[in-house]
């Protein structure tokens, strides 16, 4: 099921909204287990098949999370961390087989020119999200931070919907004290409207935004996969649009999360912090799926050795930690290049900054920083291409025309002007249509691209805005303009009134009426 369809927002959300607070004035066990019955048929409406698997994990962890805090507690230290690396090896292999057999599969194929096997193994929706979610419950619990011994607690800590499918990925001390509250299970008004607007802001990202976005992005794609030789604007408009749609949806999905959660009175982590705003590549990941980056610096990462043993060992661990991270995306050469392009980025990164240090040079200023988000968001787009891109040779072919290496077109109302100049400079220069992939024109593309991007380097995140009701986990200051009262943080900074009532009812009409069909979030093919 999907955040986005009008089953979840008219049928499934309401039933379980009613059931959750009705049988919470009651008991409040039976709201946690109505809860989390509700959560396995989310998730069963997509495959019924895969909800024997889940519950299979969710069981599996929960003994073997019992099993190490019991040695633990017990003083025995070694048959705990055996424990440990058993419920981990466990893990990594239930999701190796469902997500990389394929890819290994067909690799061998193609090395030896044969089939070897014909297997065709359907990836379980979220796999990566629970099964990383139990493997840091897991490490947390053999490091004395959380221990479980209620069932339907623990049931619900993983199979929770909103968080279920595509994140984030939670810890057990963030969302259980939650869970355990009698407090939980009754209705909030403030959270529930607070809920709702943030869960209508993200619908109007991913319907509004995110899939206008996606009819730029994909056929100029598919024109790459299918060797069809892109001009630069086509490149640019496909590249660009890819980026922005990613942004959209993922934002999107992480606001519907947190919306729905706030409405249950569960705080979720943020995943999203306006990452295109970011000045570095560094502060780029740690505004990005910020809840995978920490899972990552705190359970690959840091255990490498972090920095540690010095800068080399340090670019290393980078680059490794990277690598995986790309990995985890997706099972194919097109992440594992991707992962290492972010891993490049942040040893150069990690560079300029000791570079920095060392000459003594004093912060940027604002023409410096505008050049670095600039830079960054460039770089960012670029490894996009990788992330999305069918084959490596697509992407290579996607770059090529962006970089002009396989000519320039421009309209032809400017041949006059730029001809004799053309000509001079021998640039590689001819006249017809921008964009003759795309079925809308160019002159479309950019204009919804133009809009995205004001959005998100203008626009206060959702964050910002709800930020004097505290809708995630993290305290949030609120922006100084809000602060003062001017501005545009100022005017939408959320507040309870008839007006913001209006405003929201009116961008969710205007959403679900474009509703005209449903697409899956990114995310969940992850």
């Amino acid at each position: 099921m999907l955040f986005n369809s009008y089953s979840f927002i008219f049928v499934y959300l309401p039933v379980v909204f009613a059931g959750t607070f009705w049988l919470g004035r009651r008991s409040p066990t039976l709201a946690c287990w109505w809860l989390s019955i509700a959560s396995l048929v989310f998730y069963g409406i997509w495959d019924a098949r895969f909800v024997p698997l889940l519950l299979l994990s969710v069981t599996f962890n929960y003994a073997s999370g019992y099993y190490i805090a019991l040695k633990r507690s017990g003083g025995l230290q070694q048959q705990a961390k055996k424990g440990l690396v058993a419920a981990i090896a466990a893990n990594l292999a239930l999701l190796a087989y469902f997500k990389y057999a394929n890819f290994f599969i067909d690799t061998t194929s193609q090395l030896l020119g044969t089939d070897v096997l014909h297997l065709k193994v359907v990836l379980p929706l979220g796999i990566s999200f629970f099964t990383f979610t139990q493997i840091a419950f897991l490490v947390d619990v053999s490091r004395g931070i959380a221990r479980e011994y209620n069932f339907s607690h623990y049931l619900l800590f993983v199979t929770y919907f909103p968080h279920l499918i595509a994140g984030p990925l939670i810890h057990h001390k963030q969302v259980m004290p939650q869970f355990q509250s009698d407090a939980t299970y009754r209705i909030d008004p403030e959270h529930v409207a607070v809920g709702v607007t943030i869960f209508t802001l993200g619908l109007a990202k991913k319907v509004l935004l995110a899939d206008n976005l996606a009819q730029y992005a994909t056929p100029v794609f598919s024109a790459a996969r299918d060797g069809t030789l892109l001009t630069f604007v086509e490149a640019w408009i496909g590249a660009l649009a890819y980026g922005l749609q990613l942004y959209f949806d993922f934002s999107g999905y992480s606001d519907m999360a947190i919306g729905l959660s706030l409405m249950f009175n569960v705080r979720l982590p943020t995943n999203f912090y306006s990452p295109y705003k970011a000045s570095s590549i560094i502060g780029f990941w740690r505004r990005w799926h910020m809840t995978l980056s920490a899972f990552l610096r705190d359970y690959l990462y840091i255990p490498l050795g972090g920095n540690r043993k010095g800068p080399g060992r340090r670019h290393v661990n980078l680059m490794v930690t990277m690598l995986l991270g790309g990995l985890w995306h997706g099972a194919g050469l097109t992440f594992i290049i991707w992962g290492g392009l972010q891993g490049f980025y942040l040893i150069v990164n990690q560079g300029w900054r000791t570079l920095k240090d060392r000459l003594g040079w004093a912060g940027a200023g604002r023409l410096s920083t505008l050049g670095s988000v600039m830079l960054t968001f460039l770089a960012v787009t670029v490894a996009w291409v990788f992330f999305r891109a069918d084959s490596v040779s697509s992407a290579l072919a996607i770059l090529s025309s962006m970089a002009g290496l396989n000519g320039i077109v421009l309209p032809p109302s400017l041949e006059g002007l730029l001809g004799p100049l053309a000509r001079v400079s021998h640039l590689d220069i001819t006249y017809g249509s921008l964009a003759p992939v795309l079925e809308r024109g160019a002159r479309n593309a950019l204009t919804i691209i133009a809009i995205g991007l004001a959005i998100v380097w203008f626009m206060p995140n959702v964050r910002e805005m709800m930020a004097r009701y505290r809708p995630t986990i993290e305290a949030v200051t609120s922006p100084r303009a809000a602060v003062r009262g001017r501005g545009l943080a100022a005017l939408l900074a959320w507040r309870p009134t008839l007006a913001f009532a209006i405003a929201t009812g009116g961008l969710f009409a205007v959403a679900v009426f474009s509703l005209t069909k449903v697409s899956e979030f990114l995310y969940y093919q992850f």
